[in-house]
């Protein structure tokens, strides 16, 4: 099994993820070959919370162009934690909105 530090990348930090904090869910970076069940035991293990459910998408690449050279950003996998009621918050999370 991998550590949980190999499962939770990052997080993910928009507009969109912000209002999300207020109903409880918390967006992460996650590696592409993780499940939910995975999920929700490492954020569970690195932040100390209680985990109702784990919603999982994966985001394409989009395709980016400088000048006459085509590229493409790299696909990944993003994931969105519900915490249950009882649970306390994410410190992490706490100064940003």
């Amino acid at each position: 099994m991998k550590a949980p530090q190999d499962i939770i990348l990052k997080p993910v930090i928009t507009e969109k993820s912000m209002d999300n904090l207020q109903e409880g869910k918390y967006t992460f970076k996650v590696a592409k070959d993780a499940n939910k069940t995975e999920i929700k035991k490492a954020v569970e293990a690195l932040f100390g919370v209680e985990v109702a459910k784990v919603n999982t998408l994966n985001v394409k690449g989009k395709e980016k162009r400088v000048g006459r050279y085509v590229g493409k950003t790299a696909s990944w996998k993003k994931a969105v934690v519900t915490l249950t009621e009882n649970s306390k918050a994410i410190e992490f999370f706490e100064g940003l909105y």
